[in-house]
């Protein structure tokens, strides 16, 4: 089953709404899926869960076994300020290192307001999984001023559309 990550805690985030695009997408090629939306994390993780506290958060642990459990994974990832945002890097921190994505596959999907379509959050993000020994999929679709291309929680752009449909394909194929 493939893991598709709200790489964000933000309530009601566009992030969830192409995760749930993406599912369906993933559903139609045959293949089930599950998102894990980083705004149901518990509040208190980075202090409860991490380090010296590693394995001591019953609902953190849950969201652990679930990645470690995972070969495949789908982040969608917002752009913050040029990269992406703090609470993926805690959540990425807070993996048993480096077995939790050591050999696993992922596909990175961006999205932003402006022009870029989180593309320099895309390329930190790549590095942050090659270091730990994650396979990143090449096509990594960036959805630039996501607000104009979304109408009903329904994407709009013909474009954006297509190069899901590839990279879900792939990430199966992967």
């Amino acid at each position: 089953m493939i893991k598709i990550i709200v790489s964000t805690n933000r309530p009601d985030s566009l992030s969830h709404t192409i995760a749930l695009f993406y599912q369906k997408i993933l559903l139609e090629k045959g293949s089930p899926s599950e998102i894990l939306n980083l705004k149901d994390l518990p509040h208190d993780f980075v202090f409860s869960a991490l380090y010296q506290n590693n394995g001591k958060n019953a609902a953190f642990n849950l969201f652990h076994e679930k990645v470690k459990t995972g070969e495949k994974f789908v982040f969608i990832v917002p752009e913050y300020n040029g990269s992406f945002p703090g609470i993926l890097k805690s959540f990425i921190d807070g993996m048993t290192y480096p077995n939790a994505f050591r050999n696993k596959k992922c596909a990175l999907v961006g999205l932003s307001s402006g022009i870029g379509g989180g593309g320099i959050a895309l390329s930190h993000l790549t590095d942050i999984f090659h270091y730990l020994g994650m396979h990143v999929l090449a096509l990594k679709p960036k959805l630039a001023k996501i607000e104009e291309n979304l109408s009903d929680n329904l994407l709009t752009n013909r474009l954006y559309m297509e190069l899901l449909h590839s990279q879900a394909e792939m990430l199966i194929d992967f």
